[in-house]
């Protein structure tokens, strides 16, 4: 795949991490979507057919449930997108939960357990 081509889907992976988050955190109205949701990534298809969107989710009562209802809001998030950013096929959008945050937090945890404390 030329690098040119390469820039492209980087600049179309930012533009829509970055809308996402916004459509994602202030304009979608389910209030079974809980918690903070982070977009963390996002990979589009070199033919720009589908997106895969990596989020984080913290603080949730429920992160199935938020996830199951974000994949069920994807739909009008896909409709924002086709009216925002002027792509000739607006990619179908598939969520994952990203929880290398959770799992850094989990190692955090574990690791100020077995340190010793330092004493200053």
């Amino acid at each position: 795949m030329p690098a040119k081509n390469n820039n492209r889907l980087g600049r179309i992976d930012e533009e829509l991490k970055k809308e996402i988050s916004q459509i994602i955190n202030y304009e979608l109205q389910n209030p079974k979507i809980t918690g903070l949701i982070s977009v963390t990534k996002v990979k589009i298809t070199p033919d720009l057919k589908y997106a895969k969107i990596y989020v984080s989710i913290l603080n949730s009562k429920n992160i199935k449930d938020t996830l199951a209802n974000l994949k069920k809001s994807s739909g009008y998030i896909r409709t924002e997108i086709a009216k925002r950013i002027n792509l000739r096929v607006t990619p179908e959008l598939i969520f994952e939960l990203d929880d290398s945050m959770e799992y850094g937090a989990k190692i955090d945890q574990i690791l100020k357990e077995i340190m010793p404390k330092n004493e200053n």
